[in-house]
C-alpha cells in the first residue's frame, strides 16, 4: 500500500484563476496525516506526533475505520493560531506534555481526505474528496474543524487579508492536479 503523504505546495505570489480551482486558508501549524486505525498522527515527514498531542486521541478515534485525513494541528489562543504555543508542545518530558495538553489543547483542521472507510480516494477529484470531508467532519469529535474552501477568487483574496490576523499563513489554491501556496 503506498504511503499517505500529503501533497506539497509550490509557492506563488499571485493566486491562479482558472475554472475549477478552489482556495483555502493556509494555517500556521503542523501539517499532519491523521489515521483512524490504528490511531496515528504523523508529520508530513512520517514522524509520529501523537505522543505530543495526547488530547487528540479521541478525535482520531472518532474517524471511521480505514479513514485517513490530511490536515493541520493548531494551538489557538484568544482566537488566534499560536505557532509558538504549538512548538512548545514538542517536549521530551511526559509530565510537561500532559500539563500543556490541558493548558494549551491542540485542535485538528481537516482539508483533504486521503482514504474513507477503507477506500483510497486520492485519485478522485478534489471536489469529490471535499464533499466526502464536508459530510464526515460534522460527525467527528469537537477537536476537528473543517477548513473553509471556496471556488471564488475574490473570496480567496479577501480571506488572505482577513484571516491573517487569525493565524492564516497564506492561501492554498487547489486544482488541475496542482497545489499552489500564495503567501
Amino acid at each position: 500500500e503506498p504511503p499517505f503523504t500529503p501533497m506539497e505546495a509550490r509557492v506563488k505570489e499571485l493566486l491562479p484563476d482558472p475554472p475549477g480551482w478552489a482556495y483555502e486558508p493556509k494555517w500556521d501549524g503542523f501539517r499532519v496525516v491523521a489515521w483512524s486505525s490504528p490511531v496515528r498522527l504523523d508529520s508530513r515527514n512520517e514522524k509520529p506526533l501523537l505522543r505530543y498531542f495526547p488530547e487528540l486521541s479521541p478525535a482520531l478515534e472518532s474517524l471511521p475505520d480505514g479513514t485517513v485525513v490530511d490536515g493541520e494541528v493548531l494551538v489557538v489562543r484568544d482566537d488566534v493560531s499560536s505557532f509558538d504555543a504549538l512548538q512548545n508542545r514538542i517536549h521530551p518530558a511526559e509530565s510537561r506534555i500532559t500539563m500543556l495538553s490541558q493548558e494549551t489543547p491542540a485542535r485538528l483542521v481537516a482539508f483533504d481526505l486521503l482514504a474513507h472507510a477503507g477506500v483510497d480516494v486520492r485519485e478522485r477529484p478534489f471536489a469529490e474528496r471535499r464533499g466526502l470531508l464536508e459530510t464526515l467532519v460534522p460527525t467527528l469529535n469537537d477537536a476537528w474543524h473543517l477548513t473553509p474552501s471556496t471556488t471564488d477568487l475574490e473570496t480567496g483574496k479577501r480571506w488572505f487579508r482577513d484571516f491573517e490576523a487569525a493565524g492564516c499563513d497564506g492561501i492554498v489554491a487547489l486544482g488541475g492536479g496542482s497545489v499552489l501556496d500564495s503567501g
